[in-house]
């Protein structure tokens, strides 16, 4: 049976006509066959004209061989109707049943045309007469497929310089290969190399592109054989070819590209040679007649969305996965009939007349048109005017959805139930969705638009468009599934901080401090709830606040009144549930909610009615439960760590930023004299002691360092030897790693001599490891390279009497000379600059 799935084999060409079969006919061909085969020289006896004389005895007979015709073309005959039937005679009918039978016989004669000892026009015409035979359908396949070795010699034509002996042999294939038990043999036989070849070749007649490619188009239907198409040598051919004039060629490598993209192995192969920049283009093209070859470049792109990262480059394009809810969901749409469209931010737009379209049409008009006008607005809000005045305009009629719909219903292919559309009506369609009632389809549309939120444009994009306001609306709905990507939608949108502004001036921090004291939530909407709030209530925006401008409408708000408006806003969420239920986070083991607990805590130790009740959540629990956890000393790494380095690393930095999120509020919370009276100062020392030492980054160390110090200076306790070990621990694990730090990686001259200076300062007052400390952080190299890039003689002297410290170690000695110090020690005092004597005293420590 023929696959349902493969390329149809319609031609515009007319297949050979074949005589009536008897034994005396077959006999007769059989001997000129031999008789050919024996004199090769001879050309006065030709098979083809014994067919062609026959032919014409038999349309004199009867013309009763239009419907064998019609059949075997496959372009557009079909059976006669009753009518005709009733009319024919009982000998025409037997006739043409004779004729069908006629034709299988002159198969063999054809295959052993095909023979690599033929003429070549003979050949030609041979394959030119089976392709054509083979359109009758899969029994007249099977007589060809009968004789073994038949498909290696049609591929072999595939090498021949004619085009029409290409276009028929590629078409027989292609004819082939639409059989599901014959696919595997075509393959076998060599035909995808051959192709391939094939299609290389310059200045390569359409037609034989078309059928080429119908071919691979088929061979892909078999998944064994997606990956041998999709190789390095075959895919780029079909990706150019998506390019080519013909629009029949463009269809064939959109179908072949459709079919590759079914196999998740393929998507990688298929982006790096540029499938998804051709495929946009071609879905982007609004020319007539382009509908199957955009059908197929849209599932394409379709499949290699499912993965996040090509998702980005397709929206990049500046296309957008828009999910398809059906057209029933948008019956709930009920758009005001006498609106009047306006800008985002409030500006009206002047009416030129009263009575506006009940179905829109003036809005549409006026969106597309906006464009032309000379209003001075921004392209997020043009783009926002536009799809939304499209998209309102195709809701109102009912014209959403109508033919996707028919295709999902259809097509398999559509069972991801996506679509794409240009971003201006993807943004569009995406807010119209979350005003349906259809909660599902309001759970999908908020998703997309968190997986389209992949840069600034787009955030902003969504806002313009009216998505904050009805998304902070949504987080009302007493729905799980809701909520969830609803959150998720916003916490991706306020990454850009003037979305972020928007969503809060909506009053969506009241929304998710209620979420958030809920404990019966799954972790992740916990997550999400506190990514938000700990965007909104950053520490570090404290002093903007009072320079923040609302969103601008009539009243014309100033700037201070406004910062006091959502100051005062964030004061009234923070109560002893939500300061308790943070401080309860804060002793979980995710480390992400963990740091968003603290840095929301810290901010409210801004406020001084929270500060009372921070204490009283025993906030000094849930710091020790963090600094308890820092276990990362790197001599005491396990294997397992070893074996994950990755995965080792990025919890090494996790744990780091929790820990300086929760030194911070440390910090701040010891201004107050309530909370230092029941603190636990040797305790909490001994733990900041150990979270110094640990291999947390060194940018990490910093407020650990000085809540350590403060914490020291507080406690009243401690004097003298101990104080000075403290001292000597923060030079160590935090002072000198962050100085090589700023050696290695700064690019400014004044900023690495401030860096080296302060080593040797460090080192000249004789702090205990100092040197050690300096060596096994790599100090020795960037000292070395500094020297050798020629500072300032401030710097130079510094680096200089920092090296001459360590080579009083013999430990240090090769470690100095491998670093390349002789050459350079020799050149400085060679040229007597100032430094040269250090220099001398250092070349006469080393081993040289």
């Amino acid at each position: 049976m023929i696959s349902g799935t493969v390329v149809p084999t319609h031609f515009s060409c007319r297949p050979c006509h074949f005589p009536v079969n008897t034994p005396s006919w077959e006999e007769a061909l059989r001997v000129g066959f031999s008789r050919a085969r024996a004199s090769p020289s001879s050309s006065s006896f030709s098979p083809f004209r014994l067919i062609k004389r026959s032919h014409r005895h038999h349309l004199r007979k009867s013309d009763t061989s239009s419907a064998v015709i019609a059949r075997v073309s496959g372009d557009g005959g079909g059976a006669p109707n009753a009518s005709q039937k009733q009319s024919e005679s009982p000998d025409i009918e037997e006739e043409n049943s004779t004729s069908s039978s006629s034709a299988d016989g002159y198969v063999a004669l054809f295959v052993r045309m095909l023979g690599l000892d033929q003429d070549p026009l003979d050949r030609e015409q041979a394959v030119v007469a089976l392709w054509k035979y083979s359109l009758g359908g899969k029994k007249y396949i099977d007589s060809i497929m009968q004789f073994h070795g038949c498909i290696n010699l049609i591929v072999n034509l595939l090498k021949s310089k004619s085009g029409s002996t290409c276009e028929a042999a590629a078409g027989l294939l292609r004819s082939i290969s639409s059989v599901n038990i014959y696919r595997e043999k075509v393959a076998d036989a060599g035909a995808i190399e051959e192709i391939t070849a094939l299609l290389a070749r310059p200045s390569l007649p359409s037609e034989v592109k078309e059928q080429s490619l119908c071919t691979l188009w088929n061979l892909s239907v078999d998944e064994k054989f997606r990956l041998q198409i999709a190789s390095p040598d075959v895919l780029p051919i079909i990706i150019d070819l998506l390019d080519d004039e013909d629009l029949k060629v463009k269809e064939a490598a959109g179908g072949v590209m459709s079919t590759l993209a079914l196999s998740q192995s393929n998507h990688n192969t298929m982006v790096e040679l540029g499938a998804i920049l051709k495929l946009a283009a071609v879905l982007r093209t609004n020319e007539e007649g382009w509908k199957v070859i955009r059908k197929e470049a849209r599932n394409a792109l379709l499949e290699l969305a499912k993965n996040d990262y090509y998702r980005i480059l397709i929206i990049e394009e500046g296309l957008m996965p828009v999910p398809m809810v059906g057209s029933a969901a948008y019956k709930s749409f009920k758009p005001s009939l006498h609106s009047w469209p306006s800008l985002p931010d409030g500006t009206e737009i002047e009416q030129t007349f009263k009575e506006p379209s009940r179905f829109g049409a003036s809005e549409l008009l006026l969106g597309l048109n906006i464009s032309e006008n000379d209003a001075n607005i921004e392209e997020a809000k043009m783009n926002a005017l536009i799809g939304r005045t499209q998209q309102q305009f195709l809701a109102r009629i009912g014209a959403i959805e109508l033919d996707d719909e028919k295709k999902t219903q259809l097509e398999a292919s559509s069972k991801t139930g996506l679509t794409l559309l240009p971003c201006t009506d993807g943004v569009a369609r995406l807010v119209l969705i979350l005003g349906l009632d259809d909660e599902g389809a309001v759970s999908r549309a908020a998703e997309a638009i968190a997986d389209s939120s992949i840069n600034e444009f787009m955030r902003v994009s969504f806002k313009e468009a009216g998505a904050v306001k009805i998304l902070v609306q949504l987080l009302e709905r007493d729905n799980d599934a809701i909520r969830s990507s609803v959150t998720r939608a916003l916490e991706r949108l306020s990454l850009s901080v003037s979305v972020c502004q928007a969503v809060e001036a909506e009053g969506v921090i009241y929304h998710l401090v209620k979420i958030l004291k809920e404990k019966e939530i799954p972790e992740s909407l916990t997550e999400k709830t506190l990514n938000i709030l700990a965007r909104i209530l950053n520490p570090s925006k404290e002093m903007k606040l009072k320079f923040y401008r609302g969103p601008v409408n009539k009243s014309n708000r100033g700037s201070e009144a406004g910062g006091e408006t959502y100051y005062s806003n964030r004061k009234e969420v923070f109560d002893s549930s939500v300061i308790s239920r943070l401080v309860e986070i804060m002793k979980s083991s995710n480390l992400n909610l963990r740091r968003k607990a603290a840095s929301i805590l810290e901010f409210a130790t801004t406020i001084d009615s929270c500060m009372d009740m921070i204490i009283s959540a025993d906030i000094e629990s849930g710091l020790t439960a963090v600094f308890q956890q820092t276990n990362l000393d790197a001599d005491t790494e396990s294997d397992a760590d070893l074996e994950e380095p990755e995965k080792y690393a990025l919890e090494v930095e996790e744990m780091g930023l929790t820990v300086s999120a929760a030194s911070r509020l440390l910090t701040k919370l010891l201004d107050s004299a309530s909370f230092c009276q029941r603190l636990n100062f040797t305790h909490l020392t001994t733990l900041l002691r150990k979270t110094l030492r640990s291999s947390i980054p060194v940018t990490c160390k910093d407020w650990v360092a000085a809540c350590l110090v403060k914490l020291i200076s507080l406690s009243g306790t401690t004097k003298g030897l101990e104080e000075d070990l403290i001292s000597t621990e923060v030079t160590l694990y935090e002072t000198i790693p962050r100085l090589i730090q700023q050696l290695e990686s700064s690019t400014s001259e004044e900023a690495r001599e401030g860096a080296v200076v302060e080593l040797n300062r460090i080192v000249s007052k004789g702090v205990a490891g100092s040197t050690r400390a300096i060596a096994s952080q790599g100090g020795i190299f960037h000292l070395v390279k500094l020297l050798g890039e020629g500072p300032s003689e401030r710097a130079s002297q510094a680096a200089l009497a920092v090296l001459y410290s360590l080579s009083m170690d013999a430990e240090n000695h090769e470690a100095i000379v491998a670093a390349g110090a002789v050459p350079i020690l020799r050149r400085i005092v060679l040229a007597e600059r100032p430094e040269w004597t250090r220099a001398l005293r250092l070349l006469r420590n080393l081993p040289v």
